[in-house]
């Protein structure tokens, strides 16, 4: 049976703007510049929440396939691709059955995605399904910390249900570079980045990477 296409859900998606905003003046819009660097070809960008990547987006890109879940922010995202310096179609899909072919893009982009969906597994082995050989995964995500005591408070906060009922879904404690090289790809680069999106928020750790597939 297929997965279905729409997630609704309004309140998360007002919610995850306005704290994407502050975010934003916090560091994270050169993170996502950092992100698209150097993409060319056909890129299909893998929730691509209201659009926030779309204008860092390199003229080499000859096209990205943003997919989105969530009603609101896909419409808000339509939006800000009448605006991209490159073609963006808008399309709904679900990230563990996208509306793609096997090996079908240049490159995917996952910014926060992983960390926030039911079956992280089941999500990397699709973005590599539609990978060509030798195309990009470019990831950008929240992991668990390294360090005591913040390690085992968000593994609390995590498998108790309580984080990501407030977050949207949002799992602090997965290890995402370990998870990405379990689906096959290769990471020859990544760094790790404390960052807090509200000013009083503790930092926990970011991973910005590129991936290939063999």
């Amino acid at each position: 049976m297929n997965a279905p296409t729409d997630l609704s859900r309004p309140r998360c998606a007002r919610m995850y703007m306005r704290v994407a905003a502050t975010a934003e003046r916090r560091s994270a819009t050169e993170r996502r510049r950092r992100l698209l660097h150097g993409l060319n070809g056909t890129v299909a960008e893998v929730g691509a929440g209201h659009g926030l990547n779309f204008p860092h987006y390199p003229r080499e890109v000859t096209e990205v396939i943003a997919v989105e879940p969530e009603p609101t922010l896909r419409a808000q995202a339509a939006e800000a691709a009448a605006t991209a310096p490159v073609p963006v179609p808008v399309v709904p899909g679900v990230a563990d059955e996208l509306p793609l072919d096997d090996q079908d893009v240049d490159a995917v982009v996952a910014s926060l995605v992983p960390c926030s969906v039911p079956d992280q597994d089941r999500v990397l082995a699709e973005l590599h399904r539609v990978l060509r050989p030798g195309g990009e995964l470019r990831f950008y995500e929240h992991v668990i910390p390294r360090s005591q005591p913040m390690r085992l408070l968000l593994q609390l906060a995590d498998h108790s249900g309580l984080w990501p009922k407030i977050a949207g879904g949002c799992h602090p404690a997965r290890d995402t570079t370990a998870a990405v090289k379990g689906a096959g790809f290769q990471i020859p680069s990544h760094d790790r980045l404390p960052f807090s999106a509200l000013r009083f928020e503790p930092a926990i750790p970011d991973i910005l990477g590129v991936a290939r597939r063999p």
